[in-house]
């Protein structure tokens, strides 16, 4: 028989220092708890907040259990006498914390409980339940940056407060776009946040002469940060909203200078910018033609490939666009297509449908085409590759004096065919699995839909990517070609160019020429 001992007893199992683990016997196992229909979280939670902690380093005063949720009479927090109601919090956190449960009394948030407002938060709201941590641990509510963002927008950025209770919504993101909130999500750990103003506990309207934010008290709360504050400083609205403001934040200056400076930069950053725009595409366009009009024999691609280089080309773009807005549905990417996820979906399958019919007919043009073949045969890889690769690097270094000749297809030009090939593959494989899951999903197991969008995603990444760093610079920026390689239209280059480029192709090119010319030049001698 167990032997019951006085709570004074450090061996009684209702001693202080032993009550979260008396208790933890029932609430800490998992089993015992399921069949309760509660949670085992709370007494895990507990073991590693800071009450728990200052207990285990022998603070006795620290709170346990008991301290409130009481020792016999324990009741649900449904119940309006429980300890633990939200309307008793405050009094049971009190117990131990006078000071800040006097303070929070007599806030506005207190006062708010007190007549029965349901939605106003108390000590649990912001600290946590049973994972109560230091009050500034980086990881908790009432960090820093948690403060600034997370904490209060609980409340005060939405629409709710305003609807009901007549409080100002868009606090929290007219705070982030001002200095403060910039700063703070840059990482500043000493910028002010809403607390900083505000206060913690004694949260009051700026009304009361007892507040932070009053009037007369504005300078000195300002002087924390900015030593020296005057009436004049503090004199303006504080959270400056980007939209419409109220009747009453329309007769500040600070609101009204800020908006007749917006209706005059405005119009004038459209009509700077938008003639600086038109002036250089007037010049760009001149220029663009006259290279256009230079003379360009030598072939590079055929219609039949341009037109496939023409599908390829706006098919990937348009599943960039509606692929990476999936990703980032606050980009503009999103806004570009109305924000309409039903709009997006279509767009992409229909552009992903394109591109597989594409590289189908690709892969036929390849096998039955004598052009195909031929294309085939010069874009594989050799060993030659690999030798003109690092000629090229030793050249550009400096090292070598002359440049490697390359063959009609480079190490470039290879290096990113092939990788459009497997690209095109791996997007098809996996976009089909994403679209078509039911189907594919009833002979797979389910978490293969999460790699198969991985796949999808960081194989779309690297596409782009390798599009705008590789593909870009040859075709647009390239000094040799700037300010683009006309090829993709007319499938045309200039022989300086072609020899440029592909000196061995150019060379092998100008020697049929010249048989050519050999055989056509005895076809036409008379004979005897």
């Amino acid at each position: 028989m167990t032997t019951i001992l006085p709570a004074s007893d450090p061996n009684s199992t209702i001693n202080r220092a032993t009550i979260a683990e008396t208790c933890g016997k029932c609430h800490g196992d998992k089993s015992v708890m399921q069949g309760s229909g509660i949670s085992n979280r709370p007494f895990l939670s507990y073991r590693e907040s800071v009450h728990a902690k200052a207990m285990a380093r022998g603070n006795t005063s620290a709170a346990v259990c008991t301290d409130c949720h009481n020792s016999h009479d324990i009741q649900p927090a449904s119940n309006s006498q429980s300890s633990i109601a939200k309307v008793n919090i405050p009094a049971t956190c009190g117990k131990c914390h006078r000071t800040e449960a006097s303070e929070f009394v007599q806030s506005v948030h207190g006062q708010a409980v007190t007549r029965g407002v349901s939605r106003a938060p108390v000590c649990t709201d912001c600290h946590g339940i049973h994972d109560i941590k230091m009050p500034f641990d980086q990881t908790t509510a009432t960090a820093t940056t948690a403060v600034a963002t997370d904490s209060c927008a609980k409340c005060h950025e939405g629409v709710t407060l305003t609807q009901e209770f007549g409080v100002a919504s868009g606090r929290v993101s007219s705070y982030k776009d001002s200095y403060h909130g910039l700063a703070s999500q840059l990482g500043s750990k000493v910028v002010a946040n809403c607390a900083s103003c505000h206060g913690v506990h004694n949260i009051l309207p700026s009304s009361d002469p007892r507040s932070m934010i009053s009037a007369k008290n504005l300078p000195q709360t300002c002087g924390q940060c900015h030593v020296g504050a005057s009436v004049n400083f503090t004199n303006g609205k504080i959270h400056l909203t980007s939209g419409l403001v109220s009747e009453v934040a329309s007769h500040d200056m600070g609101v009204l200078g800020t908006r007749i400076v917006r209706w005059i930069y405005l119009p004038l950053i459209i009509l700077t910018i938008g003639g600086m725009a038109v002036h250089n595409a007037l010049i760009w366009r001149k220029k663009a033609a006259a290279k256009r009009r230079q003379e360009r024999s030598v072939v590079r691609l055929s219609a039949n490939q341009r037109a496939q280089h023409w599908l390829l080309l706006t098919s990937f773009i348009v599943l960039v666009l509606s692929g990476f807005a999936l990703q980032y549905p606050d980009s503009w990417l999103a806004w570009l297509l109305g924000g309409s996820e039903f709009l997006r979906r279509i767009i992409h399958r229909v552009a992903a449908v394109v591109m597989l019919l594409v590289g189908s007919y690709h892969v036929l043009y390849l096998a039955l085409s004598k052009e195909g073949r031929l294309w085939v045969k010069d874009m594989l890889p050799k060993l030659k590759d690999i030798k003109d690769l690092i000629a090229n690097f030793a050249y550009y270094l400096g090292v070598r004096k002359l440049k490697p000749k390359i063959a009609r297809f480079g190490y470039a030009e290879k290096a990113e065919y092939w990788a459009v090939v497997w690209g095109t593959i791996i997007m098809g494989l996996t976009g089909l699995m994403i679209w078509f899951k039911i189907a594919v999903f009833s002979f797979l197991p389910r978490w293969w839909i999460e790699i198969a969008l991985a796949i999808h995603f960081y194989e779309a990444l690297l596409a782009t990517l390798a599009i705008v760093v590789w593909h870009f610079y040859h075709v647009i920026f390239d000094p040799d070609v700037y300010p683009v390689n006309f090829a993709f239209i007319d499938g045309r280059v200039s022989e300086e160019s072609y020899k440029e480029e592909h000196e061995l192709a150019y060379e092998q090119l100008k020697q049929q020429a010249e048989q050519e010319e050999v055989k056509t030049e005895e076809a036409l001698r008379p004979t005897d």
